[in-house]
């Protein structure tokens, strides 16, 4: 609101003055940036009604003119290299941004494992100190939670450094370091997150009012939740300005304001749009694991949100699986953890181009922060090489795809396990089998070929098998490219995140 009545006085005081206001364009056109090759290139920003602005770039003249004060134009597809020059000009003023490449540009989005910066990750000094890469830029959106969109953001893009890179997300960097060296190409970062967010935050409003699920769980909760906080904002308030008269010190900590939805969408995506990126990779899920079945539809929603925003169908997205966290426990049972996770790995079948990084090998018991994130970022890089870039290589751990139930064993069969499969570190462990009781036990795994024959003595007629499904899953089942398998399970039992 405050942006369009700020807008709205602009445009009036030149009016009657007889002003012109100078052509504008959003922050995240600076000099350094990288624009996405290989697709037409949106440029925009603001101007008086009837401006006219020209847009040069390696060529290309483009024009456009200004109406309701907003000006856009494209340019025609461009082939990755540089650095170029680009100018903007009108009759008011000309805008050059220097150092511009053209490559592959990717959001990097979530709460705080995608947050988490390069120089609080494990064993992260050489990689900091070695991070000298004119082909790699970062772009980072400062935090900022809106009730309506924005077109206002202030940051700029920088070349990646030593200086530049120790407070970027490290899963985003590890992601570009790994994409630029494998496709050769410049690579554009641009980071976008806040630790703590729900998926409801980063998504629009359309898109939450489209899903009942959303209007009939989470809602009414929020609704009362924000109520509860102003209450209690007042009521601080109140004791503040108390203490402050009476010249007292006022040490009580003043109440966390609830995430709503779209607030993330609003203030952090929002104001990105449509600027030209190749995709996204996506790391949260901890916020909404007490609520994995409903992330099931919600999920999915909001990355059917972005590709609308972007008007991209085919916007790749690549998520991390959640880590292993909290207490390792000695019998098998029920997990909202695992349930987030299975959540996560059902979205990559209902969405085309859509992949998962597995990273069951880098939890840590008591921290929901593990520190090694270079695995995280290599494995998405992989996904994003097969799955967005079409490169013949394994990207994937092995995928559950079938159970055949043989006399008291029960044989699981994979995907991606053509290079074949093995237990790392000794006999197989994290596989629990039921029969019709529906009472878990530890199984007796085997590998035989690309299956896995799991039995138990304890259950003669087997009825489902589960891999991983624990907080702090402890397996070791990989296939021979080096990747990790999926937690999954076979049944379709009633979850315990299910609304009652």
């Amino acid at each position: 609101m405050r942006t369009k009545l700020f807008t709205t006085i602009l445009s009036t005081a030149t009016l009657a003055f007889g002003l012109q206001a100078e052509v504008r364009v959003p922050a995240v056109f600076s000099d350094n940036m990288v624009l996405q090759q290989g697709e037409p290139v949106p440029v925009w920003g603001w101007a008086d009604d009837g401006e006219v602005v020209t847009i040069q770039f390696r060529g290309q003249k483009v024009t456009a003119t200004a109406a309701n004060l907003k000006w856009t134009a494209k340019l025609k597809p461009l082939k990755a290299g540089g650095p170029d020059v680009m100018t903007i000009r009108s009759k008011q003023n000309t805008i050059t941004l220097t150092n511009v490449l053209v490559g592959e540009v990717w959001v990097c989005s979530g709460q705080s494992n995608m947050e988490w910066p390069l120089n609080k990750s494990f064993q992260a000094a050489d990689d900091i100190a070695s991070a000298t890469n004119t082909q790699v830029r970062l772009f980072k959106v400062p935090k900022n939670r809106l009730e309506t969109p924005t077109t206002v953001i202030k940051s700029s893009w920088e070349v990646l450094t030593p200086e530049s890179v120790p407070s970027f997300s490290a899963v985003g960097y590890y992601f570009g370091r790994d994409l630029q060296k494998a496709r050769n190409v410049p690579v554009g970062l641009i980071g976008t997150y806040w630790g703590g967010t729900p998926a409801r935050s980063w998504m629009d409003r359309e898109s939450l009012e489209i899903n009942p699920r959303y209007q009939a769980e989470v809602l009414d909760k929020q609704s009362v939740a924000v109520k509860n906080w102003k209450e209690a904002l007042g009521q601080w308030e109140k004791e503040r300005d108390a203490a402050k008269a009476e010249g007292k010190t006022f040490n009580k900590r003043q109440p966390g304001q609830p995430w709503a939805g779209y607030e993330l969408y609003n203030g952090m995506i929002a104001p990105l749009v449509p600027y030209a990126i190749k995709g996204a990779i996506w790391y949260q899920g901890e916020s909404d694991a007490s609520q994995a079945e409903l992330y099931r539809t919600l999920y999915p929603d909001m990355i059917r949100c972005w590709r609308r925003s972007w008007q991209d169908p085919d916007l790749a997205f690549f998520c991390v699986q959640l880590a292993p966290y909290m207490a390792i426990k000695p019998e098998p049972g029920e997990s909202a953890w695992a349930e987030l996770r299975e959540a996560q790995l059902l979205s990559t079948k209902v969405l085309p181009k859509a992949g998962m990084a597995v990273i069951t090998d880098v939890g840590d018991e008591k921290d929901i922060h593990p520190t090694k994130k270079q695995p995280v970022g290599a494995r998405l890089a992989l996904a994003a090489r097969a799955i967005a870039y079409g490169e013949k290589i394994e990207y994937s751990g092995p995928l559950y795809c079938g159970l055949e139930i043989q006399d008291n064993q029960a044989v699981v069969s994979f995907n991606h396990a053509k290079s074949g499969l093995e237990a790392r570190d000794g006999e197989l462990k994290g596989f629990a089998i039921c029969g019709e009781d529906r009472k878990w036990a530890w199984g007796k795994a085997e590998i035989r070929g690309d299956k896995v024959v799991v039995t138990s003595p304890d259950v003669a007629k087997p009825v489902a098998v589960r891999y991983g499904w624990a907080d702090y899953p402890v397996v070791n089942l990989w296939n021979k490219a080096g990747l990790p398998a999926t937690p999954f399970r076979t049944d379709d039992f009633p979850m315990i995140t299910a609304p009652k």
